[in-house]
């Protein structure tokens, strides 16, 4: 895996764009780093990289446990007053827990970030907690129902397929799609058809469904289940996904006066009915 300074071509000047490239050595899914890994993965200089994660350290944003740093809380603090995201997770939190009582399925509602995907919630139980997925973590987009539905409805949907190809598709499971031809072949099928199934790319035993949810003026979010193969049906479930997905976006639609009577910013994948506000 390449540096995140590789991907950013140059490495920062500033004292802030190196402390971000450090916060970002953790985007992969590692949950801590020692300082060789954290240096290696940002591009930042060892001693510059010590002397940084020190300070944020003092500041909460890394935690040090022995020879090992992870992300402190205060980012996480931080992250829960990003408007867009605390409204979207506090519509669906409630309704995504009442699609796992229906369904049984572990629950997931997640963005696209780059050429992965991030949880911004999940619902799921004792029986099903899947260890792939957590809240505030990420996945490659390639491999999930999350992530093919994304990468489908972008816009830059290609370039993102592109800059995944160009270090090679991960590879999850025996059944995670690596060629960038099948990809696209499976990402236009996505786009026709308005939802996203995928089996076994990210858990052997798994399958999981997805659907978008339209956000205001951004990009969309997508809601998924995941549970064991045979569990996991379009016939059963779409219909649900979809309805849940709906009372989402209806819900952020009125905490945000949003009218959704007009057209949408972002345009609906086919065999999806637009979202209209409920009267309060």
């Amino acid at each position: 895996m390449g540096s995140y300074a590789e991907e950013d071509v140059l490495l920062p000047n500033s004292v802030l764009g190196k402390a971000q490239l450090l916060l970002a050595a953790f985007e992969s899914g590692a949950d801590r780093l020692r300082l060789s890994e954290l240096s290696r993965r940002s591009g930042v200089p060892k001693a510059s990289a010590y002397r940084l994660a020190r300070e944020l350290v003092q500041w909460g944003l890394l935690d040090r446990h022995g020879e090992t740093y992870e992300l402190g809380i205060r980012l996480f603090h931080l992250g829960q007053r990003v408007p867009a995201s605390s409204v979207l997770r506090s519509v669906a939190r409630p309704l995504m827990a009442d699609l796992f009582t229906r369904s049984h399925a572990a629950v997931h509602l997640a963005v696209l970030d780059g050429t992965h995907v991030l949880f911004l919630e999940k619902i799921a139980g004792e029986a099903n907690v899947l260890t792939h997925s957590q809240v505030g973590g990420r996945l490659p987009a390639s491999c999930t129902a999350t992530g093919h539905l994304l990468l489908a409805l972008a816009p830059d949907g290609p370039e993102q397929v592109a800059a995944l190809a160009r270090g090679g598709l991960p590879v999850m499971t025996p059944r995670t799609v690596t060629d960038p031809k099948v990809l696209m072949r499976r990402l236009s099928m996505v786009s026709r058809q308005g939802y996203a199934l995928e089996v076994e790319g990210v858990r052997t035993g798994y399958a999981s469904l997805a659907v978008p949810v339209a956000v205001p003026g951004s990009a969309h979010a997508a809601l998924s289940i995941t549970a064991p193969v045979a569990q996991v049906s379009v016939d059963r479930h779409l219909a649900t996904l979809r309805a849940t997905a709906e009372s989402i976006e209806r819900g952020v639609a009125r905490k945000t006066s949003y009218d959704m009577d007009r057209p949408a910013v972002v345009p609906r994948p086919p065999g999806v009915r637009p979202a209209r506000a409920a009267a309060s």
